[in-house]
This record gives structure tokens, sequence and C-alpha cells, in this order.
């Protein structure tokens, strides 16, 4: 006697013959998955993994190379101790006055002293006119040793407002690089977590389905 039941029709491909996919998996042919935007970022899982791996290994040299940078810059301040003026010091500018009694050690200080003091000092030395104002007038008279020892406070001035500058912009770049360690470390350990993230959502349930 004939069966009514008529039998499920494999998944054909274009060449007549039954789909590979719905043959190895036929709850999966069936049902798609439950995050389709979190199975197609996580579709290349080893590309992933080595793209996240990568992330994490500059992340860590970036960290490691910023600290190193902010600790060069203290290393090479510390042995100048260039000290802010103490509280109460007619030479402590208003600008300053939260490092009072300081030493500079770090770009922070650096760039306060070098333009909030340094800086604010230099334009009382010559009536706020700049070191090669000043030494093109010492040169035009050369027996005049009033412009020729503001020439030498103006070089000496601006020759160390340089140097701490300098350092305050190495410290920027040491912090920069040490933020954006964290920022890839974060991202590679995002990236590291959506294989496990679409396992749970995707796979997990598809195969108590299955079993």
């Amino acid at each position: 006697m004939p069966s009514t039941v008529t039998p499920e029709v494999p998944e054909v491909a274009h060449n007549g013959t039954p789909s590979s996919a719905s043959m190895r998996d036929p709850v999966r042919s069936a049902q798609g998955p439950r995050s389709p935007l979190l199975a197609r970022i996580t579709s290349l899982t080893s590309v992933a993994t080595v793209a996240a791996a990568g992330m994490m290994v500059l992340g860590v040299l970036a960290v490691v190379g910023g600290n190193y940078d902010k600790q060069v810059v203290t290393d090479q301040l510390t042995p100048q101790h260039i000290s802010f003026p103490p509280a109460g010091s007619p030479e402590l500018l208003p600008a300053v006055k939260q490092y009072a009694g300081q030493q500079v050690v770090n770009g922070g200080q650096a760039k306060a002293y070098a333009n909030d003091f340094i800086g604010a000092h230099l334009e009382d030395i010559a009536g706020g006119k700049s070191y090669s104002e000043v030494s093109t007038a010492s040169r035009a008279d050369p027996k005049n040793e009033e412009l020729a020892g503001q020439k030498a406070s103006l070089f000496q001035g601006e020759t160390l407002r340089g140097l701490l500058l300098n350092a305050w912009g190495w410290s920027v770049v040491g912090t920069i690089a040490t933020l954006a360690g964290f920022v890839l470390l974060g991202l590679g350990a995002i990236l590291l977590l959506l294989p496990l993230a679409n396992w749970q959502v995707n796979l997990r349930g598809r195969r108590s389905a299955t079993a």
C-alpha cells in the first residue's frame, strides 16, 4: 500500500544535487541564526582572532612605550633641580601659584614653568622684545652693556624655556601612546569575546535543539 506521507525534499543546489549544508545540518538549514549580524562578524573566526591578538600586542607595546617615555622625561628633569619659588615669594606669579615650592619633574610642571614663569619674566627684561630684536639692536650698538646683558638673559631664558617645552611635548606623546594602548587592548579583548558571544547566542541553542 503506497504511503501518503510525502518525504522531505533536501535542499537542492544549482546543479540539481542536494546542498552540502542541508545534508550536514538539517536543523541549521531550517532555522537561521538568532543574531545574523553577530554570526556575520564572527564568520572569519581565525582572522578575527589574529587581528585581536595583534591589537593586544600593539596595545601592550604602546602602554609600555608610553610609560617609558614619561619616565624618561622625569629622569631628565629631576637632576636639573628646577623648582618653583616657595609660597609667599614675590617671584611666585599667580599663574603658577598651585606649584609653589614644587620641583619640576613632569611634563605639566615643565610647561607651566616654561610659559607661565620663565615666559612672564622674559617679557619684563626688554619691555616685551624678543631675543631676535634685542640681538639685532646689540649688534648695531656693541658697546651698549645694557643691551648685551638683555641679550644674554633672553638667550638663556629662551633656551631653558625651549628645553622644558620639549620635555612637555614628549610627555604628551607618552600620554597619547598610553591611552592608545588601552584602547587597543579594549578592542582586542572585545574582538576575542565575539566568537564566544556568537557561540552563546547562535550555536549553543542549535546544538541543544539538535540533541
